[in-house]
């Protein structure tokens, strides 16, 4: 699943590319039914929540959240035929974007697009997040940080690359009760996942490697993974460490496969 520089990153190009402009809105597909309820509208706005993104119109907004399968594509005018099942088309002034496989993609009224994120907790990529208000639902929860990190109430937009990278980069256990991280560490990860979460937003992938590990610094080969970008300890298990050596761990927990060095994140 997408984590949340995707969406943000979405979001924006989106922002750019059709806002203020009316969009040709079409459901190719057929299963978007409410496309012609803003088809010819001005798209006032496209914004992200966590793993959610929003089309704002003047009479409506369009909800999407791309689960483990939605994908977006986008090109430059004029728009090619539909190929496969096209939920969602877009047509601007001069792009295109087609829209498959979503989890979501609904038509909300504003009070159910505050609902949702009123459910959310808080996105270290947006200016109106509130990290002691995260840390308050952290410190009061015998459930383990690893665990906490993934629950979108608690923190919006982070998936397992980054909780697990996070984790790593500040030698925290990922079964450390959330109520026993210390208040100072906690304002340093979230600054980190800030930082972190930015820079995908900006190159479109997730790199967590400091310089020093790098593989043109270490004469290791660079990382092959669809995902891309370098990593310590995400989908490397029972790979060397790039800081110690010991084989990255890795376990099951909440359905998510979550990695860790045994040495470096110490119980």
């Amino acid at each position: 699943m997408p984590e949340g520089h995707t969406l943000h990153r979405l979001a924006r190009l989106h922002q750019r590319r059709y806002a203020g402009k009316p969009v040709e809105v079409a459901s190719p597909q057929g299963k978007f039914t409410d496309a012609s309820t803003v088809d010819a509208s001005v798209l006032t706005g496209a914004e992200a929540y966590g793993k959610h993104l929003f089309h704002h119109y003047p009479s409506a907004t369009v909800h999407i959240h791309l689960g483990l399968y939605g994908t977006f594509t986008e090109g430059k005018l004029p728009a090619p035929p539909p190929v496969g099942q096209v939920r969602l088309r877009l047509i601007g002034s001069t792009h295109w974007t087609d829209l498959r496989g979503p989890n979501r993609c609904e038509l909300l009224t504003p009070d159910q697009v505050d609902a949702i994120k009123a459910r959310l907790g808080q996105d270290p990529l947006r200016r109106d997040a509130k990290p002691d208000a995260a840390f308050e639902r952290i410190s009061s929860s015998r459930t383990s940080i690893a665990a906490l990190l993934m629950d979108q109430t608690v923190v919006a937009g982070v998936g397992n690359v980054y909780r697990a990278e996070l984790l790593f980069r500040h030698g925290v256990a990922p079964m450390l009760p959330g109520r026993s991280l210390d208040p100072v560490l906690w304002k340093e990860m979230w600054a980190d996942l800030v930082t972190l979460m930015r820079y995908g937003v900006r190159t479109g992938q997730i790199d967590t490697v400091a310089d020093g590990h790098l593989p043109e610094v270490t004469g290791r080969a660079p990382r092959q993974d669809r995902h891309g970008g370098e990593v310590y300890v995400y989908r490397r298990a029972g790979q060397p460490c790039l800081v110690c050596g010991t084989p990255v761990a890795h376990q099951e927990l909440a359905g998510r496969n979550l990695y860790w060095c045994p040495v470096c994140q110490p119980a």
